[in-house]
This record gives C-alpha cells, structure tokens and sequence, in this order.
C-alpha cells in the first residue's frame, strides 16, 4: 500500500477492494452535479451539495442553489444537523461493518471531516466560528469499533485544505480551491484536530484532502509523530504542504493558466490526477486510472455511481454496471492498484441506498469466487493482453502461478498470448482441471464448460515477447 514508511503488512497483503464512507451532513440535502459533466465542462474538482450558505456564487452553485430553493426555501444548510443527527438514531454501525467485510472489502475509510467543518466526532478542539458543528454522537469511535470487529482496518479522511466554517469563498476551478486553503487560526486548528483523530482512534489510514495548510517542516513533524503513534499507518498524496507563493493565485493570470493545465489534465484522464507531493505514501487518482503497472502503491478513488457521496441527482444509468464494477476492480489491481470505492449512506436515516447495496454485493460474490488470483497477488510483466479469441485479459500473479482473468460472457476456450509453459505445467478454473495445448498464438486453454469473466490459474509459466 505504500511507498515511504510502509509496513511489510500493507505491502505484502494489498486490500485490492477498500470503501470510503461519506456519510456527512451534505448526505441530507444531497444534490450534485456528476463529475464527469463538471470535468468535461472545465476541469471543476469541488462537488457541493447543496451547501447554499457557501456557494450562491460559484459555478456549481448555481445549480445546487436553484435545487435548494426549489426544495428547502431559505432554509440555512447549518440547520441540516438536527435532521443529521436525528437520523443517526436509525443508524447501525454494525450492519455497515458486516456488509462492508461481505463486500470483500480490507479497508473502511470514514470521512470525518468534509469541506463544510462539519465533524463526525465529538472533537475537543473548539471551532471559533461555529462551535458544537459535530454530530454530538461518536460516529467515527462506532464505526472503527464495528470495522475492526469483522478484521478490517480503519482510516479516516480529513479536509485539511478546504473548511468553509473558516474560509467560506466560493469555489468552482483548481485555482479557486488552492487559493481558498484558509489561514490564520486554522492551521493550528486543523493539526489540533488530525492529532485528536490519531490518538483517539489510531487510523492506519490518514487520508487527507485538497492540501495542507501549513509548510512543509510543520507537515513533515506531523506525519513523522503519526508514524511513530501508528507505525504500519500511511498517508495518501494529497497533503500538498501550502507555501506563501499561493498568493499569486490572487492574480487573474496566474489563476487562469493553472486552470488551463488543470482542464486539460481532467480532460486527457477523465478524472483527476493530484499533484506529487512531498510527502506521501500513496497515490490517489480520482476517477482514473494508470495505463501501466506502476513502481509505486495507488488507489484509484471513484465513486459507486459519477458522484462522491449520496447524490440525488444520480439516474439509474449513472450507476456502474456489474461488468463495469467488476473490470474496473481487476483492471486495478493488474496494475499494482487498489480501488477506494465511496459509499454514499442517505443522511435523513443513515441507510445506504439499495442500488449501492447491490454493487457492494456484486464485488462481495466476485471478490470471493476469484480470491487466490486476487488478494496477496501482484502485478506480473504485463498487466493486460488480447486473447486470440478477442477477450480482453488481465494478469495478476502469484508465487509461480499466472492468473488470467478473461472479462467476457460465456467463454468456454481462451488463448493466452505471451506465456511459454512446460511440462509440469498446469491449468484450472474454479479449481476444476483445465486441458491447454500450445501453439503459435498462444497457450489455449479449454474451460470445462462455458464460463461468465473466468478466472483462469496457469503455472508455472515464464513470460515471452508478445
């Protein structure tokens, strides 16, 4: 899982499959713009839901303003936390646990903090501008108790470089986020607030967001006390350390060319890729994914449907379908990546819709059938082929064995480009034996019976041009 101060345990077991829940109070009201409309519209990274107070002016205030009018009146989204809290009393932090372990899931992600301020924890650290903005209840304490107790580990997500309690200017572009990171009190808040987090609940996972609003010495004393508090934690790459040079954001030039670039990177990926930072363990494109097997741990960060977060502007269409979910996972995980999947809960009762129950159902009876050619793998030379037939292939590896994962409907022979096997070699699906002869094109393999995305063991092998 990660690259600086990893532990032999996140390197040796990848989670394949983790689940980030974004259970905030923007769960309540919840209307978005897709993502994908905003990054084909000009590279727009923040999502708001119905965050009124904030956004009137910003780009994607405009539509998420109109729906809160039409729905809620002047009702302030401040007053969305007595609804938030009321549904908490509907909330069952031990069934998202089993349901997220079902799911095939290693890891749970809670966001405990999102761009509105609002906390998950009944935090100690008092906001100046808006205090008791918290659920009151221990809703990040439950859900790590609940996590860990179905063996899963437990992280929590920040926004450490947006807080609107602190800094509420609208913002719509990649320009606008960066030069929006607050400062004065809030860099001291929000450190007094990841040091509460730590010590309370002992994350292996510290997923920050957006950047950090302190230098790169003050940064770097934070993630070495984190390390030595949690010695097998990491840090994701979006911990980009503020600088004075910032202000030139200010400027209307400098804004637009940053925005240019930014476009233009959403455009070519479809998503977003953060920027290096100085300090990370691991990278987190967004909505996208590495063409090649990569020298260094990442996750791709999506959600169930084109949103992050319970949406109610998602159609039925917008949802990912089985073979989308299923080849987006093991198209990843050829490449050396995880996929963080967020779930949305619906914030008025704290349930998670049922179309994001089927897909976590979908991964769990997926994750569980093709389990040895997917946890405790790694990339083999190449992520992906060609059969002869025509099927697309993904490759994962294990000690001396190639599994060759077929994503295609009712196959019932594959030939594998690319491999020279041996005597001694042997091949299976589903653990049944499978007869495979070789040829100029390839190693053909005959599956006993047609088989649904087969998942196909080969071994041992060595690889050969293609």
């Amino acid at each position: 899982m990660t690259a600086l101060g990893v532990s032999p345990t996140l390197r040796d077991e990848p989670a394949i499959v983790r689940l980030t829940g974004e259970y905030d109070l923007a769960s309540v009201p919840a209307l978005s713009r897709l993502l994908d409309e905003a990054w084909r519209a000009g590279g727009d990274v923040v999502v708001d839901f119905s965050s009124v107070d904030f956004f009137d002016a910003s780009t994607l205030g405009v539509i998420v303003a109109a729906h809160h009018r039409a729905t809620f009146g002047d009702r302030p989204y401040t007053a969305f936390a007595d609804d938030y809290r009321a549904g908490l009393e509907q909330w069952d932090p031990e069934g998202w646990a089993r349901r997220f372990a079902a799911a095939g899931a290693r890891y749970v992600v809670l966001v405990a903090k999102h761009h509105d301020g609002f906390c998950l924890w009944p935090s100690a650290v008092t906001n100046p501008h808006r205090a008791g903005w918290d659920t009151g209840r221990d809703v990040v304490g439950e859900l790590a108790e609940a996590v860990r107790g179905q063996g899963l580990r437990f992280g929590v997500y920040y926004s450490g470089g947006l807080d609107w309690t602190f800094n509420p200017t609208p913002v719509g572009t990649t320009a606008e986020v960066a030069a929006s990171v607050p400062q004065g009190a809030y860099p001291a808040y929000a450190e007094a607030q990841v040091r509460e987090l730590v010590e309370r609940y002992r994350p292996s996972v510290l997923w920050n967001d957006i950047a950090w609003p302190m230098g790169r010495k003050p940064l770097q004393a934070l993630v070495d006390w984190y390390r030595e508090q949690v010695p097998d934690g990491v840090i994701n790459d979006r911990w980009m350390p503020w600088s004075p040079a910032w202000k030139a954001l200010q400027l209307a030039p400098v804004r637009a060319l940053v925005d240019r670039s930014a476009s233009a990177q959403a455009r070519k990926t479809s998503g977003l890729m953060p920027p290096k930072t100085p300090i990370y363990d691991v990278r987190t494109p967004e909505y996208a994914v590495f063409d090649t097997i990569r020298p260094e741990p990442w996750e791709c960060v999506r959600g169930i449907d084109r949103s992050f977060g319970f949406n109610r502007a998602s159609e039925p269409d917008h949802f990912l379908s089985r073979g989308d979910l299923l080849d987006t996972a093991i198209d990843i995980a050829s490449k050396g990546g995880n996929l963080l999947l967020n779930v949305g809960p619906r914030g008025e009762d704290a349930q998670i819709p049922a179309e994001q129950l089927l897909r976590l159902e979908w991964l769990g009876e997926w994750s569980a059938s093709v389990a040895d050619g997917l946890y405790g793998t790694r990339p083999w030379v190449r992520p992906a082929a060609t059969s002869a037939e025509g099927h697309a292939l993904r490759f994962t590896a294990g000690d001396s064995d190639l599994w060759v994962h077929v994503l295609a409907e009712d196959v019932d022979a594959v030939t594998v480009p690319g491999v020279a096997v041996t005597a001694a070699t042997t091949s299976s699906v589903g653990g049944q034996p499978a007869a495979w002869t070789a040829g100029d094109t390839g190693v053909r393999i005959e599956l006993p019976g047609p088989r649904s995305r087969p998942v196909i063991r080969l071994g041992p092998v060595e690889a050969r041009p293609v």
